[in-house]
């Protein structure tokens, strides 16, 4: 498989979920970091700037509405794509992160050709937008 262009950050509480990702994107040929909580997640946009987030919603301490609330609200990372890819999908959620910044919405169970097409949807434009 020959690497793509993009680093995608992927924050899920769960591990599974995180691996099965992980493994996705992997074999697309992208860079994934993986994150379990939003300190962690916060931590490593610090570091280093990704390409793109995947975020589960449903996470201890801090939630995603909330994270995505707080990179929103910064300068340096209003501007990095975010794709909620969660289990909570009533119509009141899927608008609170789309009004919070998110570009998409994913339910789980995953679709993993819509997850690709979306990725790559949203890599590629950010690629050709930053050449």
């Amino acid at each position: 498989m020959v690497p793509r262009s993009g680093k995608i950050l992927v924050i899920d509480d769960s591990k599974t979920n995180v691996v099965l990702l992980e493994a996705i994107l992997n074999t697309r040929g992208y860079s994934t970091i993986k994150a379990f909580n939003v300190k962690e997640a916060n931590s490593i946009i610090e570091k280093e700037k990704p390409d793109l987030i995947l975020l589960d919603l449903l996470m201890p301490e801090i939630n995603g509405f909330d994270f995505l609330s707080m990179i929103k609200s910064k300068n340096d990372t209003k501007n990095i794509p975010v794709i909620v890819v969660s289990a909570v999908t009533d119509e009141e959620n899927i608008s609170r992160s789309m009004a919070l910044g998110a570009i998409d919405f994913i339910t789980k169970p995953i679709d993993i050709q819509l997850l690709v097409e979306k990725v790559e949807e949203f890599i590629d434009h950010e690629v050709r937008n930053s050449l």
